[in-house]
């Protein structure tokens, strides 16, 4: 268990709170309780998704039968995809962009709106490898302004015909207000892509401030999903 609430800690990307493929995770919003939290408003990026300081998560094997796929900006969607990687036998892929966001949150606002109201999600980096081992896959998102994030609208542009015959979890934080039509959106992309006889599962939905609080939830939803 990460002590990390009573630790002084210098840095506005927040405490590590977690390990994935022994990569370190920060979440900044797990400090922010309360009024602080203000929906996630305002939240500072783990630095992650600018992929300056660190390479995305890889973890591919021969016999994992389980995939685990996320994008993450602030460490709250990557710790919740560290809990159900901690439980499972899975192979894991961080989604990384041809162009990151920054980190100021304020101009990842402006962008993922513009990106919003224009259909037009960013590029993903397109080095997937085959999908055809796995019998069910793990998406980790955000809801962003009542629906799917942009990156995962992107990388399922991208790759959405690959996820044919499979089981589709999918996993997401969002700031309190609900998820939205995240979800319709998850799986409408698929199909237009493509993607087809595919089971969804019911999703699990964390705000993302209390994903340190999700280890028995998250219990109880893989029980369901397998």
């Amino acid at each position: 268990m990460f002590n990390y609430f009573n630790k002084q800690e210098a840095s506005s990307l927040g405490p590590v709170v977690g390990k994935i493929a022994n990569q370190e995770i920060r979440a900044n919003q797990l400090l922010r309780r309360g009024s602080k939290w203000a929906g996630g408003y305002g939240t500072p990026s783990d630095g992650d998704d600018t992929n300056k300081g660190s390479q995305p998560v890889r973890v591919h094997t021969k016999n994992a039968k389980s995939l685990i796929i996320y994008w993450s900006r602030s460490g709250s969607t990557e710790l919740l995809a560290s809990k159900l990687a901690d439980k499972l036998d899975a192979d894991i892929y961080e989604v990384r962009l041809q162009n990151p966001y920054p980190a100021n949150y304020q101009k990842t606002l402006a962008r993922a709106n513009r990106e919003r109201e224009t259909g037009n999600p960013p590029a993903v980096v397109k080095d997937m490898w085959s999908l055809s081992q796995y019998d069910t896959v793990y998406f980790g998102f955000q809801t962003w302004a009542m629906t799917l994030s942009q990156p995962m609208q992107g990388f399922l542009k991208a790759y959405g015909q690959e996820f044919t015959d499979k089981k589709l979890a999918p996993f997401e934080t969002e700031g309190g207000y609900g998820q939205g039509d995240s979800i319709s959106v998850f799986k409408q992309l698929i199909k237009e892509a493509g993607g087809k006889n595919n089971t969804y599962t019911k999703p699990l939905v964390v705000d993302g401030n209390k994903v340190d609080q999700a280890d028995h939830r998250v219990s109880a939803w893989l029980k369901q999903v397998n």
